[in-house]
């Protein structure tokens, strides 16, 4: 058996390594001409990029030219050439008709109703017998008072002749004068008292109430029958204190009553104080009405022509409002929007009469919604803008296939 020793074994172990030492040389790569190829790149780039962040300190930038800025266009609107024309002015108002006259017939004596002349719903005249009272005691009354006066009268007479024959005194022919003139008086009182027991119209009416009956009796005091007089009429209505000056008596003004007649009448009345619930002035139109045909406290309209001004005929949706909040108009002067106020005239169907313009305006009809005083505008007369509608209807109409055409 064979002994192996520690120096055998390092003896081997060198021979091994040595033997292996050329196979390891061959997998080197540290000559490779390629290997350090990417470091080489890496450092070209970082260089580049140290001398572009660094030119900025040595090269000043040019100055570059700024684009041009493009202004937008002003808004387009249309508008209208308008020529103010003469337009009258009215003054419109409501009113109430009311009679002429409108009494209640009161009796001035007492006494029975006799006699009943005339029926409620009467046309009377005036001095018309409406009723007849008892007499008997009135004209027991003027009898007496009659009787009374011939005695003072008989009085007197003698008082006076024995005066010239100087036998009566003055004073005795003064107290049959004043005993005459008692007794006169008495007639006179007896007498009216008898006429007052015919009950008559004080004028010429229609018998609108009738308050008594044959047989019935009547005290002094009590009414008994009411005429109303309706020719001719009297139309009152209320003039706010801002159009008083625009009215006047002698205006001629047409009436429309509730029940379709229209009438023209007169201003008869324009009050000078105002009411103090209302701050307005009582004014009355005064309307013929023969047979009175019209009846009195119907409802009215009235219109009086005040005069006439130049105004512009306007449509509502041209109208704007102002800052404050005024009506006014929108026209166009030498390509700017600007707001002019108005007052209306007058309205009619479609539109109103505005006043507070030019003679001559360039009135925005289209557009002036969207664009406020003094804004900048490009103009387009309503005729233009009338033809260009047109030919794009006209195009539409060449593009859009007929419908009556039929579909293959």
């Amino acid at each position: 058996m064979t002994t192996e020793t520690p120096e055998a074994d390092t003896t081997i172990a060198e021979a091994q390594a040595a033997a292996a030492e050329p196979q390891r040389g061959k997998l080197t790569f540290e000559s490779d001409p390629g290997a350090s190829r990417s470091v080489w790149l890496a450092g070209i780039i970082l260089l580049l990029i140290i001398l572009w962040m660094g030119s900025g300190l040595f090269i000043k930038d040019e100055p570059v030219a700024a684009a041009p800025v493009v202004e937008p266009e002003p808004p387009k609107v249309v508008v209208r050439n308008s020529q103010a024309s003469a337009v009258t002015l009215n003054f419109r108002a409501e009113g109430q008709a009311e009679p002429e006259r409108d009494t209640g017939v009161r009796s001035e004596a007492s006494g029975t109703a006799l006699q009943i002349e005339v029926a409620k719903g009467d046309n009377v005249e005036a001095g018309a017998v409406i009723a007849q009272l008892s007499t008997e005691e009135a004209e027991a009354s003027l009898d007496q008072a009659r009787q009374e006066q011939t005695r003072a009268q008989r009085e007197f007479s003698n008082a006076s002749e024995l005066r010239e024959r100087g036998i009566a005194t003055t004073d005795r022919v003064t107290e049959a004068r004043a005993a005459l003139a008692a007794a006169d008086a008495q007639v006179a009182l007896a007498d009216k008292a008898m006429q007052n027991l015919t009950i008559t119209a004080p004028f010429a009416g229609r018998v609108e109430t009738l308050a008594i009956n044959e047989g019935e009796f009547v005290s002094a005091g009590d009414e008994v029958a009411r005429i109303v007089d309706n020719d001719p009429l009297t139309v009152s209505f209320q003039v706010p204190q801002q159009s008083l000056n625009r009215l006047q008596a002698g205006q001629t003004a047409t009436v429309q009553f509730i029940t379709g007649q229209t009438i023209e009448g007169v201003v008869s009345f324009v009050g000078t104080a105002a009411s103090t619930a209302t701050r307005t002035f009582l004014a009355e139109i005064e309307v013929p009405n023969p047979g009175g045909e019209i009846p009195a406290g119907v409802s009215a309209g009235i219109v009086i022509p005040t005069g006439e001004k130049l105004a512009h005929f306007v449509e509502p949706s041209i109208v704007s409002l102002g800052i404050d909040g005024e009506l006014g108009i929108k026209t166009e002067e030498d390509g700017i929007v600007v707001f002019h106020p108005i007052e209306i005239a007058a309205a009619e169907i479609g539109g109103i009469w505005a006043t507070g313009l030019a003679d001559k305006v360039r009135m925005i009809t289209i557009g002036q919604g969207f664009v406020r005083d003094g804004d900048a505008v490009r103009a387009q007369d309503e005729e233009a803008a009338a033809a260009d509608a047109e030919a794009v209807e006209a195009v539409d109409a060449d593009i859009v296939p007929d419908a009556t055409e039929t579909n293959l």
